[in-house]
């Protein structure tokens, strides 16, 4: 499969849009200066994404109090997403942990389902009691309690790693213009002729790529050859960089969700509107194996 931007072909439909949550429990993002979303908001979040198509949301147990947010808001119409926390070393039962987490993020959500339950931490796998946890996984799937169960990663190499000794049903990766990593290396187009659910995320690199380019960071500045190129090419183009983020992940049918997130309604409405426009100009060519850029979590270290 051809993973270049700019051979895509643009997809549709908000549809295939899930609302990510994280804002609704702790202040999250590089682009956010609002800080955690207060619960009206939230709701109204919600009920826009119901009445636009959405029915899928994504959380964590690790997100603060998004689960108790959700669960006060009401979820029994939609299609959660949970993950677990990474295994504590502590922790001396993974399987009885792992069951009680779970069971306590289906009350605090008030559900008695999720659609998705996902290892935050794959390498919780390699340890002593991987096999123990995926075990507590599968009796929660067959219990009728987790509908998918799955993983949540930050490279492909994990599933490398994991994929085939552990068999999947769900697999969260990030995905955007900059990190294509999960189709240049096979593994999307494998998931999917697996029958694997696939959702990704950071379509907006944690808002980077929606940032006017005099606001972008100056940790940021090693790139800078790139954020001139992106800027350069919505300006050409004359093009919302919205509309461009998302167009390239949607673009791939083997995509099932892009998880996406917001603060508010009018930011939802933004990224609603633009899933459903065409793009009459090739993507730009932004590819950076950079681990340092395309995984936040060494953000801290720039």
């Amino acid at each position: 499969m051809n993973a270049d931007p700019q051979a895509m072909a643009v997809g549709s439909g908000a549809q295939r849009l899930a609302l990510g949550t994280v804002q609704f429990g702790v202040p999250y993002g590089v682009a956010n200066t609002g800080g955690q979303v207060p619960l009206e908001t939230a709701r109204a979040m919600v009920q826009f994404a119901r009445t636009n198509g959405i029915d899928t949301l994504d959380t964590a147990i690790g997100y603060g109090e998004s689960e108790q947010v959700l669960g006060s808001i009401g979820m029994e119409d939609l299609k959660v997403v949970s993950k677990l926390l990474p295994l504590p070393a502590s922790v001396a039962d993974a399987h009885a942990w792992a069951l009680s987490k779970a069971e306590a993020s289906l009350a605090r959500l008030g559900v008695k389902q999720l659609h998705g339950l996902l290892l935050h931490r794959s390498s919780d796998l390699s340890g002593p009691q991987g096999a123990a946890l995926y075990a507590a996984m599968r009796e929660l799937q067959q219990a009728g309690k987790v509908r998918k169960i799955g993983m949540s990663i930050y490279a492909s190499t994990e599933l490398d790693a994991y994929y085939g000794t552990y068999a999947f049903d769900l697999i969260q990766a990030p995905f955007n213009l900059i990190d294509y990593r999960l189709a240049s290396s096979g593994w999307l187009s494998r998931l999917k002729e697996q029958g694997c659910e696939v959702h990704v995320r950071s379509a907006f690199l944690q808002g980077l790529l929606l940032m006017p380019r005099n606001a972008i960071p100056a940790k940021f500045a090693p790139w800078s050859a790139l954020w001139d190129r992106w800027h350069a090419w919505l300006a050409e183009h004359d093009t919302d960089a919205v509309r461009a983020c998302l167009a390239y992940p949607l673009s791939f049918p083997e995509i099932d969700r892009v998880v996406v997130g917001a603060l508010d309604v009018t930011q939802l409405r933004q990224i609603t509107l633009a899933v459903g426009d065409a793009l009459a100009a090739s993507l730009p060519d932004l590819a950076c194996e950079d681990e340092h850029l395309i995984n936040p979590a060494k953000w801290l270290a720039l």
